[in-house]
């Protein structure tokens, strides 16, 4: 009997043993191939728009330099100006999409009330509506009251983010009890005080992944800004890059191009690493309910 259950042990901690080496050889695949396409583009950026068009090559060459002195210069466009533009409306989505998501979020997690949970099904509704839906008239009304060419039209549309108040009303149930709350208020703290000061503390990692979300999907955004910026001194770093992939095909340089799309991802890295610490935290810890 002893012997048996000996078997069966090491029978099992072989099985887990094989297990673990399946699931750290698939994630050892997948990292590759997310990072394969980011190590291609800065092989890609130190090449020339001649070597480009001649093929894959997985070495580095000499035109790094180049590239960047090409893209930093180019008279169509104005490569800081665009980074500074984007970096605005991405800060400015990221902060405010955070902060009135998690005050929602609060609001329907510590009230109750008659039509809690039709607004919630409401804003959950709103969740599956693609924005494209609403883009026409949005556009229509910008142009109607002057707002082209501005960056508004692109922030405060941001603050309705149902997808980040979903998250953050769950991340609350899991780390918010709300004998917190209740000893706030009894120790005669206002709701918006005992908000600021004692829930958005608490709310810290989730805050942090949600802003790297919210920073990264603005800073990318193509779409809304494509239709209301027109002019230079107000585009972003989307669409001066697709103004350099629309460009005289004699002119067109794809070292250039590269170039500029790596000076693009440079920010988001490093809003990412500053707020990496954060992110794992956010991503665990609302997933387990305390």
């Amino acid at each position: 009997m002893t012997n048996q259950r000996s078997a069966d042990s090491r029978r099992a901690k072989i099985q887990l043993t094989l297990l673990r080496g399946v699931v750290y050889f698939i994630l050892i695949v997948l990292t590759i191939l997310c990072l394969f396409s980011f190590y291609m583009l800065i092989i890609n950026a130190t090449r020339s728009n001649a070597q480009l068009q001649g093929g894959f090559t997985a070495l580095p060459q000499g035109h790094f330099l180049d590239n960047l002195r090409n893209a930093w210069t180019d008279a169509s466009i104005n490569i800081p100006r665009g980074m500074l533009n984007s970096f605005f409306v991405a800060a400015c989505t990221a902060v405010l999409t955070t902060y009135f998501s998690a005050l929602t979020a609060y609001g329907i997690h510590a009230y109750d009330f008659k039509l809690k949970r039709a607004l919630f099904t409401f804003i959950m509704a709103i969740m599956v509506i693609p924005p494209q839906v609403s883009a026409a008239g949005f556009v229509q009304l910008c142009y109607k009251f002057g707002l082209t060419n501005k960056f508004w039209p692109l922030i405060l549309p941001g603050i309705a983010a149902p997808v980040v108040f979903f998250y953050m009303k769950q991340y609350m149930e899991s780390v918010l009890p709300m004998e917190i709350v209740e000893a706030a208020r009894m120790d005669g703290s206002n709701e918006f005080r005992t908000f600021n000061t004692i829930v958005l503390p608490m709310l810290k990692p989730a805050i942090a992944v949600q802003m790297i979300f919210s920073f990264v999907a603005s800073w990318n955004n193509y779409f809304l800004p494509a239709l209301l910026l027109t002019k230079a001194e107000y585009k972003t770093v989307p669409i001066m890059i697709a103004q350099l992939r629309s460009a005289d095909y004699s002119k067109f340089d794809m070292g250039k191009v590269y170039m500029f799309i790596l000076l693009a991802i440079l920010p988001v890295l490093i809003v990412y690493i500053i707020l990496s610490k954060s992110i794992i935290k956010g991503v665990t810890a609302g997933s387990v309910k305390g």
